[in-house]
């Protein structure tokens, strides 16, 4: 039977004033299902808000000074409905016992079970669907993403290698368009889809003469070796190693004055030709060039036709590093270099009209600006 509790009672003439406060009804039947069950599970000491029943809670003692043992929860809303001579109400309450303990104790064990389930599987939720990513939101940028292992990636609706640890990487090419969508899936099953925008950039436009116009217009038998060697390129470009060196991010290979940008137009003898997509760094030939990140060698050729010395270093899933114009090539295929690593010497071999290194980063087949990785150039 549903008990109705009012808060009309009015203290007798003549009786003590308390220094409890009256308890609103709500609060007397919410206190009081609380502890019953509390008291179903054990857990029967609680403490009520001071600021709401202050002299209901354990402390200094208002007689001795001493602090007194805690009661249950139920004993002291009842002295603090007798101290404030509302005996009445503290029998209506507690005559309930007998009508709802039997339900009321499970009902609210069962509330308080559902919401520390909701808390727990919704901190769990967070931390599993959590993306974090990294790095310039830009054309020619690279963001380094992070997700639970174990999890599915995909950018672009391509496949993107995913660590052990959880580790990726994606990137966003000279001309990426402003939206770019993420799909991650996780190790319980559930889809996520995150937009993400890409700032679009302003690109210079660069003239360069003085180029011998073999280097510029090609014949057909150089044609045929300009394939071979594209073919070359793109193949140490393909390696998908699960290496993370890419982690330990990246220096500039080599000090000196840029003297070339990534995305520029270039203009050759007059003649509008693709986009550079490296950093150009002028510096006398012999510099010392030491490897940006640690990695493997995937490549090296002494004189390709237009990147003339040249040499191509693995970073890990699929980011790599190539560097062009070389003099002398310090390394072989295979092996491992450490970063700040010597690995090669600046030269002007191939179409060039300096010396100087030209730098490039790619993801697989995207071309990305390598002055995004680094900060500015050290002194």
């Amino acid at each position: 039977m549903p008990i109705l509790l009012t808060n009309s009672d009015v203290r007798p003439a003549g009786t003590r004033k308390s220094r409890c406060p009256p308890l609103p009804p709500a609060r007397l039947l919410q206190r009081h299902l609380l502890s019953r069950s509390l008291a179903a599970s054990s857990m029967s000491r609680i403490h009520l808000n001071p600021a709401v029943y202050p002299s209901c809670n354990p402390g200094p003692s208002h007689r001795t000074g001493v602090k007194t043992a805690v009661r249950p929860a139920h004993t002291r809303v009842a002295r603090c409905c007798e101290r404030s001579g509302s005996r009445e109400r503290g029998r209506r309450v507690f005559d309930a016992q007998a009508g709802m303990s039997h339900v009321a104790p499970v009902r609210v064990a069962l509330c308080l079970l559902a919401v520390f389930t909701l808390l727990s599987s919704a901190s769990t939720v967070a931390a599993e669907e959590g993306v974090r990513l990294e790095g310039p939101r830009v054309q020619g940028g690279l963001l380094r993403g992070r997700v639970a292992p174990g999890s599915v990636v995909k950018f672009g609706g391509e496949p993107v290698r995913v660590s052990k640890k959880g580790w990726f990487i994606i990137g966003f090419g000279r001309d990426a368009p402003p939206k770019a969508v993420l799909s991650v899936v996780f190790p319980d099953g559930r889809r996520q889809r995150y937009g993400l925008g890409v700032k679009r950039r302003k690109y210079r436009i660069q003239r360069v003469d003085g180029l011998p116009p073999r280097r510029v217009t090609p014949g057909t038998k150089d044609l045929a070796r300009i394939r071979r060697e594209v073919a070359m390129v793109k193949r140490a470009r393909t390696v998908d190693d699960p290496r993370i060196d890419f982690l330990g991010g990246f220096r500039w290979p080599v000090k000196g004055r840029i003297s070339g940008v990534y995305g520029s137009q270039r203009i050759l003898n007059g003649e509008p030709r693709r986009p550079h997509y490296g950093i150009d760094i002028a510096a006398p030939k012999g510099t010392g060039v030491v490897a940006p990140a640690a990695g493997v060698v995937t490549l090296v050729h002494p004189d390709m036709f237009f990147s003339g010395g040249t040499m191509i270093v693995d970073h890990g899933h699929g980011l790599s590093s190539a560097f062009l114009h070389l003099s002398r090539i310090l390394m072989k295929k295979g092996q491992r270099v450490a970063q700040g690593q010597p690995i090669a010497e600046v030269g002007s071999t191939g179409r060039s009209t300096g010396p100087h290194l030209d730098w490039r980063i790619n993801l697989f087949g995207r071309r990305l600006d390598p002055a995004l990785l680094v900060g500015p150039m050290p002194k």
